[in-house]
């Protein structure tokens, strides 16, 4: 196929070839277009090539298009994504019906739909128009002079589907992204639409025409197939080899067998190295790959199917990373939830799962191997006997014996050896696909980054079930030095191309796994690659990060490109209108403190009065200090983590031994950037409602470079709202006002999480933190007006809220009455401000600010706390939190579709929806009310009194919107309890009961009629 661009209006066409047609696909052409003034809505048609004109279009590229990826959106502008080269990598199953082939992606283009800014063929690469990729520094504009050739949006995506990682299932088309034994357990034929989501990696971007692919009549979806414009990709490796066996004497014909391997990479929690560890909230892994052994002859097909995964914890590794590894379990006491969902998807996808832990017992490494082994016994309490795991230290092994003994060691450990036998394989005849024998468990292997030791591991089992295999059909294959020879590089060049994906180098070991020897060829290798893995993984990977997660559609700033669909499309605007009639909402209760802790320890006074002030019962706990350590040089250069490890526990200490406990908190996640920290703990029972929990931190001493004022942040999603908390410690200096408000922007703009969110991409942000805003009146009229209580004095020449009111700072935010004496700076131990030589001028340096619709200011005062010479300041935060029932969404909104497009007889469809337009107009209103007047108060309404109006037009029963569902519909109502009434009322302040008055209550507003009413007018 072949792709052409025509102007007025801008339309990219996707046309079959000649040489395509001549083999029997339908000839058609596939159109894009932009919809008006969008840049993440396209309209798409399927057409007869005889009726698109490409009199006037030009051909984009001189390459053979091989297929479409999909659109995507990107800096404002919306891409097609094409692969334009592409090799073919074999038939991975010859025997099978229909051919089983897989391509291997060298090359991509992105072609722009809304700008001709990209059409440049320099910028996609196009070899025939070009020197070469890369040769061109520059072009020269209309003045002759030569400028930068601009990047493309789409280069790092390019850049990353083009590394020869990706692959896609050629003709005929088959499902490459699952494993035989789901294939052939289908009875329906092979579908686009079905596939397995967890390997498809441009499923974000190919979606919106998958839809459209549903929405075409049957006859034309068969046309859209053949024509096989749409493309799903893998990532990982394919590998085939052909191989020939003796045979029975029969005729002396060597028997044929192809041996296969496919590796899928999951895409839901992709990343790299460093950047990407453990699990989330959902349960997805870091690098988890499902890696398939395919044996295939002219009789039968074996399968064999493994999959790999980085520790299912909430573990990271931050900052440069050299050789040795720093690993901080993030969320120690709140990893079961995701854990547990881990294992279980695994059990209900493959029957049952043993795990293989590779790890060592170095401190890191045991520290993990701990907490995984911890785990697995509590999620066997749900799970049963389906999970297990052993543990067996490879790097041990191999110091002792070898890697020769790893081979022994690991073929004879006794829940390796039941397990194969009880998981069996996968086994069909190859002439009909009949299932013959079914794989009743997986093995789940791990190490640190799941690829040298892992691989290792992985050759080792399958060529273990596969001699099992051999034994039953074959016994004299098992002796085939040519089959163990292929078995061996396949696996090798496995490892290498899982490894460049997550490490950038290929895999260490593999010299061995290729020919069973350990060679000084090969330790120098694997020398070199630990190198250049430090080198990359600190300097590079970031890069592709950010272009894996928009590649996936994971950035927060992405708008996922659809077709124009004027019936989904009114569903969709219908969903988001009607949110209360499939969700709730609760109330929670959220603690937010901050606390200058000027270096010193916890102190021997109970903390109780700071976090327990009222008798609340919070649900959520976000405490942040300031100076957790002393702000000393070694400090800034290598930051002692233990203080904030003293503290953590003096705070659970306190929170476990409170008076009249009822529920137990957990610490759910904490971070520190020096001598900024940053708790966050919540109620045990809510672990397995708040998601995503991430920490980020950003550092503005001396110009970013050092860590001693700076912010830390961390947000998470409670059911469905997200919150963010962020600590902060602005510059010091009475007069330096410029200086902390510059810190503001800093941290508001350089503070990101992952996957492009901010902070302002949150529902709700709090920021508690020691601002330093300082009082602008002389030392002796301030420490005056603060014994005297005179708050409003002070508050009026108080920096932060003169910058706030000039819009400087913290615009949009909110902070509740100062009604407490100015927090810093007081000698310790005592209740008197500063009497050193320095006689600081007392200020409100600490400040809790925020912002949020739901978000509901109870109490904001400080604590008496005296270990330290600043107060601890403290919120106390009511917050509406929304659950939203995915399955009653989901219902409505097929509810919703069917009766837009469902029609009376003698109706149709276009008419109805043509009918369907929303008007955003105001209905007509009476005059509103004034001092001296109200509305309802007049000649014609004596005592108020309103005779409402009747519509003639509506007829009884009949809604005016098609999206409206009957007051008896179950998807409608969500009735709060008369419990959670009367919680709501004891919530809310007690008001005095205003005098009684003359005026009556105003009455329901009557009926919009053609006019408007006045005074004097009739009624």
């Amino acid at each position: 196929m072949y792709l052409y661009l025509s102007e007025n209006p801008r339309s990219l066409y996707l046309v079959t070839s000649s040489h395509e047609e001549r083999r029997g696909c339908p000839p058609k052409a596939l159109v894009f277009r932009a919809a008006q003034d969008s840049s993440s809505q396209a309209v798409v048609e399927f057409l007869p090539k005889d009726e698109v004109d490409l009199t006037n279009a030009i051909k984009l590229t001189s390459r053979v298009v091989k297929g479409c990826l999909g659109l995507i959106s990107i800096g404002g502008e919306m891409f097609l994504a094409v692969i334009t080269s592409a090799t073919d990598v074999g038939n991975t199953r010859p025997s099978s019906p229909t051919a089983e082939s897989v391509c291997q992606i060298h090359d991509v283009g992105f072609y722009c739909l809304t700008s001709s800014l990209w059409d440049d063929p320099t910028l996609n690469g196009d070899p025939l128009t070009t020197a070469g990729y890369g040769d061109q520094s520059g072009y020269y504009n209309a003045s002759g002079s030569s400028t930068p050739a601009p990047e493309h949006p789409c280069q790092p995506l390019r850049k990353l589907i083009s590394t020869g990682t990706f692959y896609y299932a050629s003709d005929p088309q088959w499902d490459i992204s699952s494993r035989l034994q789901r294939r052939l357990s289908r009875s329906e034929p092979w579908d686009p639409s079905t596939y397995d989501e967890r390997f498809v990696w441009n499923e974000y971007i190919i979606k919106s025409l998958l839809d459209f692919r549903e929405r075409l009549d049957p006859h034309e979806r068969t046309e859209l197939d053949q024509c096989q414009f749409m493309v799903l990709a893998i990532q990982g490796y394919v590998g085939v080899c052909t191989l020939a066996l003796p045979a029975p004497p029969t005729n002396g014909t060597p028997a044929v067998a192809t041996l296969s391997l496919i590796s899928r990479l999951g895409w839901k929690r992709a990343g790299t190295r460093f950047n990407t560890r453990g699990v989330d909230d959902d349960g997805n892994c870091a690098n988890f790959v499902e890696t398939e052994t395919v044996f295939s002859t002219d009789q039968h097909c074996y399968s064999y199917v493994q999959v790999r995964g980085s520790v299912p914890l909430f573990w990271e590794q931050q900052g440069l990373q050299t050789f040795g590894q720093r690993i901080q379990i993030t969320r120690p006491q709140a990893s079961q939830p995701a854990f547990d969902r881990h294992f279980a998807g695994l059990v209900e996808e493959y029957g049952a799962v043993h795990a293989i832990n590779l790890l060592g017992t170095k401190e890191n490494e045991a520290a993990l191997t701990a907490a995984y082994t911890r785990h697995m016994r509590s999620a066997q309490h749900a799970l049963g006997d389906a999970i297990g795991l052993t543990s067996f230290d490879f790097h041990a092994a191999v110091r002792i014996g070898g890697h020769e003994s790893v081979f022994r060691e690991i073929r004879r450990l006794e829940n390796v050896v039941d397990n194969l036998d009880k998981f069996g394989f996968a086994m069909a005849d190859a002439s009909t696909n009949e299932i013959i024998t079914e794989q009743k468990g997986v093995f789940r292997t791990n190490c640190l980054d799941c690829l040298d030791r892992t691989n290792f591991v992985q050759d080792i089992l399958s060529r273990t079930a596969l001699e099992q295999y051999l034994a039953h059909i074959r016994r004299e294959w098992i002796h085939a030095g040519s089959l163990w020879s292929n078995h061996g590089e396949l696996w090798a060049e496995n490892g290498d191309a899982l490894s460049r994906i997550y490490a950038g180098t290929g895999a260490l070991n593999t010299s061995f796994t290729r020919s069973g020897k350990r060679t000084l060829a090969g330790v120098l290798s694997d020398a070199t690659k630990s190198v250049s893995r430090a080198y990359i993984n600190n300097f590079q990977d970031k890069g592709k990060q950010a272009a894996i997660d928009m590649f996936v559609g994971n950035m927060t700033t992405q708008r996922q490109v659809t077709i124009f669909d004027p019936i989904h499309d009114s569903v969709r605007a219908a969903l988001e209108n009607r949110l209360p009639e499939y969700s709730t909402t609760k109330q929670c209760t959220i603690f937010v403190g901050t606390w200058n802790l000027n270096g010193r320890p916890p102190p021997t006074e109970s903390l109780l009065p700071w976090l327990f002030p009222r008798p609340s019962k919070p649900d959520m706990f976000a405490i942040g200090f300031q100076e957790i350590v002393p702000l000393t040089a070694q400090q800034i250069v290598q930051t002692d983590p233990e203080k904030k490890r003293v503290w953590e526990t003096k705070i659970l200490d306190t929170l476990e031994r409170r008076p009249n406990k009822k529920s137990s908190y957990i610490l759910l996640r904490s971070h520190q950037l020096v001598g900024t920290a940053l708790l966050v703990l919540v109620k045990k029972e809510l672990t397995a409602v708040i998601r995503n929990v991430e920490a980020a931190s950003h550092k503005t001493g001396l110009r970013g470079m050092s860590g001693n004022k700076g912010a830390v942040g961390i947000r998470l999603d409670y059911h469905d709202t997200s919150f963010c908390f962020l600590t902060a410690h602005f510059a010091a200096g009475h007069a330096n006002v410029a200086e902390r408000n510059a810190d503001y922007r800093t941290i508001v703009n350089g503070l990101h999480f992952l996957k492009g969110k901010t902070i302002d991409s949150h529902q709700n942000v709090i920021w508690l933190a020691d601002t330093n805003y300082r009082i602008d009146l002389d030392n002796d009229r301030v420490r005056t007006l603060a014994q005297l209580d005179d708050f409003d004095a002070l508050l009026a020449a108080d920096q932060l809220r003169r910058a706030m009111d000039e819009h400087a700072v913290f615009e949009g935010y909110q902070e509740g009455p100062l009604l407490f004496r100015p927090t810093y700076k007081y000698d310790l131990g005592t209740d008197n401000y500063d009497t050193s030589e320095k006689m600081r001028i007392p200020a409100w340096t600490d400040r809790i600010l925020f912002k949020g619709n739901n978000l509901d200011l109870a109490v904001y005062s400080r604590a008496e706390l005296k270990c330290s010479d600043h107060r601890a300041v403290f919120a106390l935060f009511r917050a509406e939190v929304r659950i939203i029932d995915h399955v009653k969404r989901a219902a409505l909104s097929k509810l919703l579709l069917e009766s837009v497009t469902s029609t009376a007889e003698g109706e149709k469809l276009d008419e109805k929806l043509a009918s369907l337009a929303f008007t955003s107009e105001e209905p007509d209103l009476p005059p509103p009310s004034s001092e001296h007047f109200a509305w309802w108060d007049d000649l014609e309404h004596p005592n108020g009194i309103v005779v409402p109006i009747t519509s003639k037009k509506r007829t009884y029963g009949q809604s005016g919107n098609p999206f409206d569902s009957s007051s008896e519909s179950s998807l409608s109502s969500s009735p709060s309890s008369s419990e959670e009434e009367l919680y709501h009322a004891l919530q809310a302040p007690l008001a005095p009961v205003p005098p009684s008055t003359t005026r009556r209550p105003a009455p329901p507003p009557p009926r919009p009629r053609s006019t408007k009413p006045t005074p004097d007018s009739d009624s």
